[in-house]
Parts: C-alpha cells; structure tokens; sequence
C-alpha cells in the first residue's frame, strides 16, 4: 500500500508527504538531529551515529513500516513514524515519533504527517498507538485533537541539562465498529 500526498501550505508553498525511502536517509538524518539538538522535543539530544541510524531506516524501507517524510522540495523538512513494539502480546501496538525542522512547524505539515501515518498503521493492523510527550510540548493540543487521550504523567521523565522534565503518557486505539460481547 503506497500512500503520498501533496500540499501547499498556508503561504502557497507546496511541500509533499510520501512514505521514506533511501534517497531521503541524509535528510531525514540531518533534521531528526536538528530538532535533537534543539533538547526539547525528543528523547535523545543528537541524531545517533550516521550509519546506525541508516540502518535503522533501512529496515523500516524494507519492512514497509510506518515512516514518512515532508518534503519542501527535495529538503526533509520532518518526519512521523508509528513503529512496532517488541513482544507477542504487544504486537498490536506502536509507538510514535514525529518533528518538524523549527522553519516547517505550524504550517499544517504536522497533521498532514500524524494523518497519513496513523492511515497507514491502522491498515497494518496496528489498534494502539502511543506516545510520550514533555508537558511543556506545544504537539501535545495537536495529539488531543486527533483523539490521544492522556494516560498518566511519568514525573521526571527527562533530564537535560540538570533539569528534570514530566512527560505525558498519551494512546490512541483505533476505531471499531464491533461491539464487545
């Protein structure tokens, strides 16, 4: 199942949303170590090492896991990923990531991002999604608005710098139609 999708963004320039491939590795490297660096929106304060981080993506190309990209032009301009979780009894659910370079944020491309991705792991049969947000993460309203519901607050969650952070527990389960019984 391929999925893409184009879009201009509020001040008319266009910019794309397509499943990652091999040409967008040194892209997507450079902004997850962008928005790393900025140590406020994800776990890690630099991108890993080059090559361990494109083997990482290598195997979400060849499993075709949940993984796009935003494109303005050729330039990544961020990314959304739901992958799976380790162990039989999870198999049903994923995590999510997602960031935007500081220049592609409240533009819309983060809710292009987070839509074509949750489409995509809901027909990869995945029906929980979660994830972990700072509280002091603006994302969170964009989360809220696409029906993650707070689960708990994980207190000190982070450290960066000395500085402990909480962070917000967050899921989505995906629609159904079947009644329990």
């Amino acid at each position: 199942m391929r999925f893409a999708y184009w879009h201009p963004t509020p001040t008319g320039m266009p910019y794309s949303i397509t499943p990652t491939t091999a040409a967008h590795f040194e892209g997507l490297y450079a902004a997850i170590d962008t928005v790393a660096r900025e140590q406020r929106y994800l776990a890690f304060l630099q991108a890993p090492p080059r090559e361990q981080s494109f083997t990482f993506y290598r195997n979400i190309v060849a499993n075709d896991l949940c993984q796009f990209v935003a494109l303005d032009g050729d330039e990544v301009v961020g990314w959304c990923d739901i992958l799976p979780v380790m162990g039989d009894t999870r198999a049903h659910v994923g995590t999510l990531g997602i960031g935007l370079m500081p220049h592609a944020r409240r533009k819309g491309i983060g809710t292009k991002l987070l839509q074509a991705t949750i489409d995509k792991a809901w027909a990869k049969g995945l029906t929980r999604l979660e994830l972990t947000v700072r509280v002091d993460n603006p994302a969170k309203r964009l989360y809220e608005r696409f029906g993650f519901e707070h689960e708990g607050l994980r207190r000190n969650a982070f450290l960066i710098e000395g500085e402990y952070f909480d962070t917000h527990a967050m899921a989505l389960l995906k629609p159904t139609t079947a009644k329990a019984g």
